[in-house]
């Protein structure tokens, strides 16, 4: 599989009560597919925040953006775009940042998460000196990190209740 040019065409989600903006590096394929965040059908990210917030799973696109609105969460991406393989994120070349305070001028964001190894890295690398805010790290809810059970996931993003 070759390099494919991806830009980022999903409008982020927050409002000016977004308390915590969780990050992740870019839409896998499968989430272009459904034209949504973490849409990939065994990504595990709207079951493990839904479950730590006591809510409901959200299951359309609307559901997860008033759920997210409604516990002041924002959600969006580090790379507005970037050279990529399928849905391996150790293949990303030539990464272009968001501009994350699109979200953090506009909101009540103080904390930063980022969902996975290399969320975390290119945030530190191309957003943390902008924003001035050190990005707490969480495992990714890709199916591709099968080694990590949903009651480990559950446990690590239970972090979240703290800020909310």
């Amino acid at each position: 599989m070759k390099l494919e040019c991806v830009t980022h065409e999903f409008k982020p989600i927050y409002n000016e009560e977004s308390r915590i903006l969780m990050l992740g590096t870019m839409p896998s394929p499968k989430s272009r597919e459904a034209g949504f965040y973490y849409g990939h059908p065994c990504n595990r990210f709207w079951r493990v925040v839904s479950d730590v917030c006591e809510e409901e799973l959200p299951v359309t696109k609307e559901d997860k953006i008033a759920f997210a609105l409604r516990n002041r969460i924002a959600v969006w991406d580090v790379l507005a775009g970037c050279e990529i393989r399928g849905a391996q994120d150790s293949s990303i070349r030539n990464p272009v940042p968001n501009d994350l305070n699109i979200i953090l001028k506009n909101s009540c964001v103080k904390v930063i998460f980022t969902t996975g190894t290399k969320a975390a890295q290119l945030y530190k690398k191309y957003c943390c000196q902008d924003t001035g805010i050190e990005a707490l790290s969480l495992p990714s809810t890709s199916p591709a990190n099968c080694r990590m059970g949903y009651r480990e996931l559950y446990e690590a993003y239970a972090v979240i209740r703290e800020y909310l």
